[in-house]
């Protein structure tokens, strides 16, 4: 199961926002333009069910209230998120209204093909639809986020719990650094932080196979590594090392050289933390500005693993060269164009089914299309042939 489609309103500059979602989808546009906060939202979801909003926040630096958008004077945050099956039919939706004050959903919605899940006047009514026979139980328990995330597991049917399960499994890197890809640390918990904090311990963490898989991905760009690991050091702490093998005339001396990850370049880093996510248990991966510090030689690398991945996954971007590596029926689906009205409002539109687009598309590549559009003049064009008559 994937999400196909997400709706958020009076979340920072998304407000009464619609996007619908792919498999792959890379999201394109100005500065400013709302790719970040598209990929917070998505995040932010997944944390409600998760019922760890105050940690989410606090990793962010930020605030509840700052969640609201300035540029309403509504309260609370309204979302609806819509997930379909391997074969493309709808499964299911979840919608909410959560209050930045309360720091949880007092509104809540689930609707499933066999069940559905509503919070009414302080009270949790599951009703089987078969036979419309409904259970309802008060809420006499405090909890974060959505009522999902506090309701014990045993008394939830199959349908709910995959659904909660798959709402879990969102994970999102849109804060990569260096400085924290590098850290030493000593357990990850199963999980890579916002940052790439937590790197060395998971990888320490992975199974041996999964550890050997990766060195043999980033063997095809870096032919010359040996061995990746994460070694044990006192009190726990675990610290990445690479080991390469050089065969010139003076490296010879030395046909084995380790390197710790404070002297690891960033981009192979980078790529270390994408490729591990990839052989993670989650079902959606995002990244923020995919190619930064990742050599234009590796790009087409990366966004093929992308591409292939078993997860969904969603990006953005501002270089024309990842939309390069795409081939059109991706591109024509996936590449999602973001740009704000003249309200501040942030909108979303498949790229390529912009009329002026599309007409490029047919003798362009999707990167060229991209470079040889003005996009500060785009918005006038999309606002003219989405008129309503």
């Amino acid at each position: 199961m994937r999400i196909c489609k997400f709706e958020i309103d009076n979340f920072k500059s998304l407000l009464d926002f619609k996007i619908e979602l792919p498999k792959f989808a890379c999201l394109i546009g100005l500065n400013g333009s709302g790719k970040s906060t598209v990929l917070q939202a998505v995040d932010f979801a997944s944390h409600l069910v998760r019922g760890n909003v105050k940690d989410w926040l606090s990793q962010r630096r930020w605030k509840p209230s700052e969640l609201k958008s300035k540029l309403s004077r509504k309260l609370n945050i309204e979302f609806s998120i819509s997930i379909e099956d391997d074969n493309q039919h709808p499964f299911g939706t979840w919608q909410g209204t959560y209050s930045p004050t309360k720091n949880r959903c007092v509104k809540e919605k689930l609707v499933l093909p066999d069940y559905s899940l509503e919070i009414k006047s302080d009270r949790v009514f599951l009703t089987k639809k078969e036979t419309e026979e409904a259970k309802s139980r008060e809420i006499s328990f405090d909890y974060q986020g959505s009522i999902l995330s506090a309701l014990r597991e045993e008394i939830l049917p199959p349908s709910v719990r995959n659904f909660k399960q798959l709402l879990r499994e969102v994970k999102s890197l849109d804060l990569l650094s260096p400085e924290h890809l590098r850290q030493r640390t000593r357990e990850s918990a199963g999980v890579i932080g916002l940052g790439g904090q937590n790197l060395s311990a998971f990888i320490h963490a992975m199974k041996e196979t999964d550890r050997e898989q990766l060195v043999a991905e980033l063997r095809k760009v870096y032919p010359q590594l040996q061995r990746m690991y994460a070694r044990p050091l006192r009190s726990g702490w675990k610290q990445i090392e690479i080991v390469e093998s050089y065969h010139g005339e003076e490296s010879g001396l030395f046909p084995n050289m380790t390197t710790e990850s404070r002297h690891v370049n960033d981009g192979m880093l980078r790529l270390i933390a994408i490729l591990a996510e990839l052989s993670s248990n989650n079902n959606l991966l995002m990244f923020d500005e995919i190619e930064n510090g990742i050599n234009p030689e590796l790009v087409e690398f990366v966004i093929g693993k992308l591409v292939d991945a078993r997860q969904q996954v969603l990006v953005t971007t501002h270089s024309p060269i990842i939309l390069n590596y795409l081939e059109d029926a991706i591109a024509k689906t996936g590449v999602i164009y973001l740009y704000k009205d003249k309200h501040g409002h942030t909108h979303s539109i498949p790229f390529f089914s912009i009329p002026s687009l599309a007409e490029k598309l047919n003798v362009m590549g999707p990167g060229e299309a991209f470079v040889d559009t003005n996009l500060t003049e785009l918005a006038g064009e999309i606002e003219k042939f989405t008129e309503v008559p």
